[in-house]
């Protein structure tokens, strides 16, 4: 028996863009998650746990690191066997499909290759995906051309999939990327989402209302097209998106010796230092390098720099921004996590007022303890859920409370078209929260970001409390919920009454 006076209960949250999985690898209990009451977490921006290729298994030994499975569908049920708090479910990674037939090449896919790949993509579909999911700034998923994307989206739309996609550009190209999707989501005939929608970089924040305009003039021409967000003004990737894709491929190991190289080096200062469009420039679209702060990296000998701007570390060492960024990748032996303040809160609040906007983090989900507090992060990893909540519901009014909660619950499950989830009613599995919704708020900030969030009271996970009285319970109920196209048998729902 819970006494819920006083307090809101509703369906668990669904969070549409998580980075959570490697995460839960390490730690199921999905603490930040949990906190703000997300019951189900939505992998596959791009990347997925699978497949994973023989040369993938390879490269991962090589690194001290062993991965126990191949297909899609036995690393997702790895993640939940292990033991896991929130349900999981993800789309198939189209970058994954790419390296598993052809590596980190620059170049298309033959004949037989894409034959391979879109049967990786049908396999995926049938063990559970929930469609196809492109991440298209970032080496080696930039390669990918139009006519690749569809022919793999072609696949999961024979299984009532979903594309979703972070667009090829959201910034100087924003309204061509968005015109991209629109043309994949009308040859495959499949449904497409706009992943975290943004107008990027100052001189950009004018085209959110004309790409909002092209999206309403979809969808009113027939077209099953809607996006998601998450609630702040600035971004998270890591400083690969400062330079151009070419010196990226092969891989990390490849892109650092590149580096190395003054030639290549100057090459690479002199493309991102200029205002070129050709590809995502986060330097140019930034602004300033006071706007890109430094969170996380993995040589100790660079932790100092954590909390940092780039701006910061330029002056200490007397180089220009450029340079600073690429001392710093081959010190790092590899990419930094990186926050780049690219947007602005009108075009925030804007966003969260449309009806098909769904909610997600683009984040993992971590506990505030141990390692974890030796780099920094955004505070969306926190914050996201209880920031909608507290900051745009509560003390703004952007939107209502019970439209948020429709948003966060049984609008993101219709559109992942997962059954029994995302409603309180008989027969749907038991995810439930109740919060206090006069004191929900987040409270990470990107000066201190390891703080949970407040106000989530009870979370219940497949009729398993999770959390009570706002400490976890410890126990992993979560499960691996399934793709419209999955063939299997599902187990009976631990359900309402």
């Amino acid at each position: 028996m819970i006494d819920a006076s006083e307090l809101a209960v509703a369906p668990g949250f669904i969070n549409m863009l998580s980075w959570a999985a490697y995460p839960l690898l390490e730690d199921g209990r999905s603490m930040s998650g949990i906190k703000q009451g997300v019951t189900l977490e939505v992998f596959g921006e791009g990347s997925s746990l699978g497949p994973v290729s023989d040369a993938a298994k390879q490269r991962a030994l090589e690194d001290g690191d062993t991965i126990a499975w191949t297909s899609f569908g036995e690393g997702l049920q790895h993640l939940v066997d292990q033991g896991v708090a929130p349900n999981v479910a993800s789309f198939v990674g189209a970058t994954t499909i790419r390296v598993h037939e052809l590596g980190y090449e620059d170049r298309a896919p033959d004949e037989a290759e894409l034959a391979r790949m879109q049967d990786l993509v049908r396999q995926a579909m049938e063990e559970g995906a929930l469609g196809l999911g492109s991440s298209l700034i970032y080496a080696p998923a930039f390669y990918a051309s139009t006519e690749e994307l569809i022919a793999l989206a072609k696949v999961a739309a024979e299984y009532d999939g979903k594309y979703i996609s972070h667009l090829r550009s959201e910034g100087d190209n924003f309204e061509q990327a968005v015109n991209e999707l629109f043309t994949i989501a009308k040859e495959s005939d499949i449904a497409a989402e706009i992943y975290h929608l943004k107008a990027a970089g100052e001189r950009n924040w004018p085209k959110l209302d004309r790409v909002l305009a092209k999206i309403d003039s979809a969808r009113q021409a027939g077209m099953d097209i809607s996006t998601n967000m998450y609630n702040y003004v600035a971004a998270s990737t890591g400083l690969d998106a400062t330079m151009p894709p070419w010196v990226q491929e092969g891989g990390t190991q490849a892109w650092v010796e590149r580096l190395r190289d003054p030639t290549v080096r100057q090459q690479v200062i002199a493309e991102m230092e200029s205002d070129t469009n050709e590809w995502e420039n986060f330097l140019q679209l930034a602004g300033d390098a006071d706007n890109i702060l430094l969170v996380e990296f993995d040589q100790d000998s660079l932790k100092q720099y954590v909390g940092q701007t780039v701006a910061d570390i330029a002056e200490k060492r007397d180089t220009s921004p450029a340079e600073t960024i690429i001392d710093l990748v081959v010190q790092n032996e590899g990419d930094i996590g990186t926050v780049y303040f690219l947007m602005n809160e009108e075009n925030v609040k804007k966003q969260i007022k449309l009806p098909y906007m769904t909610f997600g983090s683009d984040a993992r989900s971590i506990a505030a303890e141990g390692e974890n507090l030796e780099s920094s992060t955004h505070p969306r990893t926190y914050g996201n859920f209880a920031r909608l909540l507290g900051k745009y519901v509560r003390e703004e009014q952007v939107i209502s409370l019970e439209e948020a909660i429709h948003r966060l619950t049984w609008l993101s499950a219709q559109k992942l078209k997962i059954q029994e989830r995302g409603k309180l009613a008989p027969g749907f599995y038991a995810d439930v929260v109740i919060f206090d919704p006069t004191t929900i708020q987040d409270e990470a900030t990107f000066e201190e970001p390891h703080q949970y969030s407040e106000g989530m009271i009870h979370v219940i996970v497949n009729g398993t409390p999770v959390l009570k009285n706002s400490g976890h319970t410890g126990a992993m109920p979560g499960m691996f919920v399934k793709g419209p196209g999955y063939v299997g048998t599902e187990a009976t729902p631990v359900s309402l009454r």
